[in-house]
């Protein structure tokens, strides 16, 4: 048995990933340390250094308040004691430990555990271990940097070490197989029953020409809807289901596992749907009180009540013991027709006619509904995967909103101030309150330029987010408005991007939070509003 490796390497390795701006340096300098671990310490190696820690599908989350962790790192103190080294397999422990910790005591043994890894780490490990707790590891290593650099350290293809993740979502494990088996155990990874599979991804777009004439003048159209992507898993009188992000919601969705013991006509399957919100009047509900019976573990009969759901079913991902991922679009949504009624089935239309898409556009708007779905015929199932065989389709608001603040960026952004505090006009203080945050939207070149721009009018700094005077207001588009807990205007926008630099407008001209809300309340003439 090999002897354990000490954190210190991965705490160095971080210190020579955030000194090179060179992807094939990183993925070779995480490859090097891949090669000298045992394979118990590949899979932790693997998702710390990424800032996972977990993950995507495990239900673990440290649970740590910042004010928690801001005040055991203030009076964190070196000891002259010598003391055993920290590991890798330590550090994964204690993070482990603090994830287990519930029930009454918890928060105190939370501390305790957190106090006691940091009190055998040294300066330099403590600074990595806090960048892991707060997922802004500022080293440029994400996913895709980690999958290259899997697949050097096991001699194998990128692909297929992609795939790989892509049905598991827990590229530890993915790292440990490579590393291990090479190509003969990756390719064993493939669709489980029960083991959630990342869905597949859409571009956005907003015409509905250029999307028909990418898909060869002839695309298929579905409602898009204001609700949660899920993915419902069943053999025989089992079911499960699982979100977007891989977490487990069976218990809070009762009546949809109801759904699929009596309407699948199928011992097998693995189906790709959305379930909606809806009012008494059987229109959609914001995607916010969706989001509340997703969060009910408890009294969710009592929940079903006050938020009923609908389902709506649009891909068949597996059928009694068949993966269909390479099978095309059309056929997979032949075969989901022959074990599904119509009623579950998502509303669609194929065409090539611009005309005739825009008025479905129209009936899905009119319906309470997002926008569009555009899918390719001929397009296969790709897991995890965004591109242009699948396109969301969606109209958007626009506001003008001063920004108040950004964060410095990371990865590739790194230098630059990118991800912007958006702000609205309070006319009756003359304040501006802050609706939401983007880094969407600008090119490169404008984000050095925003950046120099910003530093000049800063008002104050703290560790990674510069403030600065409410002087530049960009246009914004966004997907919806909703109420806000977090944020004092009461607001909180939606998938928000910056759609250009209105130089052209002063502050002044801002848009208000009373026009928001006036937005806000325009929404529910589409949508009803949850009776709770």
């Amino acid at each position: 048995m090999s002897p354990a490796t000490n954190f210190s390497e991965l705490a160095q390795l971080c210190e020579q990933l955030r000194s090179t701006t060179k992807r094939n340096v990183k993925s070779q300098l995480i490859a090097d340390l891949l090669h000298r671990l045992s394979e118990e310490e590949i899979a932790p190696t693997v998702l710390l250094t990424i800032g996972s820690i977990f993950p995507e599908r495990a239900e673990k989350a440290l649970d740590i308040g910042f004010q928690t962790i801001t005040k055991i790192t203030t009076e964190r103190k070196q000891t002259t004691l010598v003391q055993e080294p920290l590991t890798i397999l330590d550090v994964d422990r204690y993070f482990s430990q603090i994830a287990e910790a519930a029930g009454p005591g918890s928060v105190e043994a939370k501390e305790t555990l957190l106090q006691s890894m940091l009190a055998r780490a040294s300066d330099l490990e403590a600074k990595w271990i806090m960048q892991m707790i707060f997922g802004e590891m500022q080293h440029g290593v994400n996913q895709g940097v980690m999958i290259e650099a899997i697949a050097r350290a096991a001699e194998v293809e990128s692909k297929l070490v992609r795939e790989a993740n892509m049905f598991t979502g827990d590229l530890g494990t993915v790292g440990r197989v490579a590393l291990k088996s090479g190509r003969e155990g990756l390719r064993k990874i493939g669709i489980r029953l029960f083991t959630p599979i990342k869905p597949m991804l859409a571009e956005m777009s907003y015409d509905i020409a250029e999307v028909i004439a990418e898909h060869s003048g002839k695309t298929a159209l579905e409602f898009k809807f204001d609700g949660a992507r899920i993915q419902i898993h069943k053999k025989e009188d089992e079911v499960r289901i699982f979100t977007r992000r891989l977490s487990e919601v069976t218990e809070s969705l009762p009546e949809i596992v109801q759904l699929a013991r009596t309407k699948v006509a199928a011992n097998e399957a693995i189906l790709d749907g959305e379930v909606v919100a809806v009012g008494a009047d059987g229109r959609p509900l914001p995607f916010q009180d969706l989001m509340r019976r997703f969060k009910r573990i408890k009294e969710v009969e009592e929940a079903a009540e006050q938020i009923p759901v609908q389902l709506h079913l649009f891909d068949l991902i597996y059928l009694d013991g068949q993966p269909l991922t390479q099978k095309t679009y059309e056929q997979r949504w032949n075969l989901l027709t022959h074990i599904i009624p119509k009623e579950l089935l998502a509303e669609r239309i194929i065409t090539g006619s611009q005309p005739e898409a825009e008025t479905f556009l129209k009936r899905a708007l009119d319906a309470g509904h997002e926008g569009l779905m555009a899918k390719a015929l001929n397009s296969d199932y790709a897991p995890g995967k965004r591109g242009k065989k699948w396109f969301k389709i969606k109209p958007a608001e626009q506001l003008d909103l001063a920004i108040i603040a950004a964060d410095w960026g990371y990865g590739r952004r790194t230098g630059w101030l990118s991800n912007y505090h958006l702000a609205a006009l309070d006319p009756e203080t003359g304040t501006f309150e802050m609706v939401g945050k983007t880094f969407k939207g600008l090119t490169d070149q404008e984000f050095e330029e925003m950046t120099r721009r910003l530093q000049k009018i800063k008002t104050r700094e703290i560790r990674y987010t510069v403030y600065v005077k409410p002087q530049v207001v960009v246009e914004v588009a966004f997907n919806e408005i909703q109420r806000s807990p977090h944020y004092r205007s009461g607001f909180a926008l939606r998938f928000a991007r910056i759609t250009r630099i209105r130089d052209d407008k002063s502050p002044s001209e801002a848009d208000t939070i009373q026009r928001m809300r006036e937005l806000y309340e325009k929404q529910f003439q589409r949508k009803a509003k949850a009776n709770i």
